[in-house]
């Protein structure tokens, strides 16, 4: 490998606890920074290991001035229903702010059929947002989109990566739009694979990218073996985003601190780039979140 990262630190995140989100885990923080203020939306799922009915998961937002402890709202900014599409659940939130439109792609689960579909909300920030309808449906043999990664292509337009499930296993696939509000075409399987005998050989899912545009591009993702232990590494792309030019070995981060019951993954969900440096924000456990700090090695 010619080039990587190192982890400089690890650090918790916290949020405030209004009325039921007290109640609630919470996972997938995408974080971003917008005059000198760090914004999160993130997933919130109700502690009802009793009854999996009612894990109906909902989008929180919040604010915070170090990037590590975040005052939240007092209630989501996306609630399940009444549409079909995300009855279930609303999971995963990715966020893209473009001439003035704050546009929030998520997962909408529908329990009934079994189905998860990319769909979008917008509004004028991202604590004022409405529900837009389906981004990426769920056709074969891209099905079940979520987790979607969005940035500007170099030569115009825009690209979006997801993770899809294919054979019981997660892949990334990706699609092109000329507006950021679609439609998308031209999905395809994205050009980083699995690879056999590794930590990455089963399952893949897109995180973020950071220097889109320029021309090494670099993505964040999970991967993990057939037994879903998630780790995080890293993929240095071509300018175009078509060719994987570099990749990590070893995972850059894998879970600290697990005990008892709780899962073994790190997940990655948003990055922000500042002074040279990057602060990767992360699942823990599918139930806390962390920043790790992370410089160019």
């Amino acid at each position: 490998m010619s080039s990587g990262f190192r982890v400089e630190s690890i650090e918790a995140v916290t949020v405030s606890t209004p009325n039921r989100l007290a109640g609630m885990y919470v996972l997938s923080p995408f974080v971003w920074l917008q005059g000198g203020t760090h914004h999160l939306l993130v997933r919130a799922v109700p502690r009802r290991d009793d009854e999996p009915r009612l894990k109906m998961a909902e989008i929180w937002y919040g604010k915070s001035i170090d990037g590590l402890d975040f005052e939240m709202a007092p209630a989501p900014v996306i609630f399940p229903g009444p549409d079909l599409a995300d009855l279930d659940g609303c999971e995963d939130p990715t966020l893209v702010i473009d001439q003035g439109v704050a546009r929030v792609w998520y997962t909408g689960w529908n329990q009934a059929g079994k189905t998860g579909r990319l769909l979008l909300a917008r509004g004028p920030d991202a604590g004022n947002l409405e529900k837009a309808g389906i981004a990426l449906d769920s056709r074969a043999p891209f099905t079940n989109p979520k987790e979607a990664t969005v940035v500007a292509a170099r030569t115009g337009g825009w690209r979006i990566f997801f993770e899809y499930a294919d054979g019981g296993a997660s892949l990334i696939g990706e699609a092109e739009s000329d507006a950021l509000d679609g439609p998308w075409g031209n999905i395809a399987q994205a050009a980083l694979h699995t690879r056999p005998g590794s930590w990455d050989a089963w399952h893949l899912s897109p995180g973020p990218i950071v220097g889109a545009g320029s021309d090494r591009p670099v993505m964040f993702y999970n991967g993990a073996t057939r037994d879903a232990k998630w780790r995080i590494g890293w993929a240095a792309f071509d300018a175009d985003l078509a060719r994987i030019v570099d990749r990590c070995g070893d995972p850059l981060i894998v879970p600290d601190s697990i005990a008892g019951e709780a899962t073994d993954i790190a997940f990655a969900a948003s990055a922000v780039e500042k002074d040279g440096k990057i602060a990767l924000y992360y699942s823990l456990s599918d139930q806390a979140l962390r920043r790790a700090m992370l410089s160019a090695d």
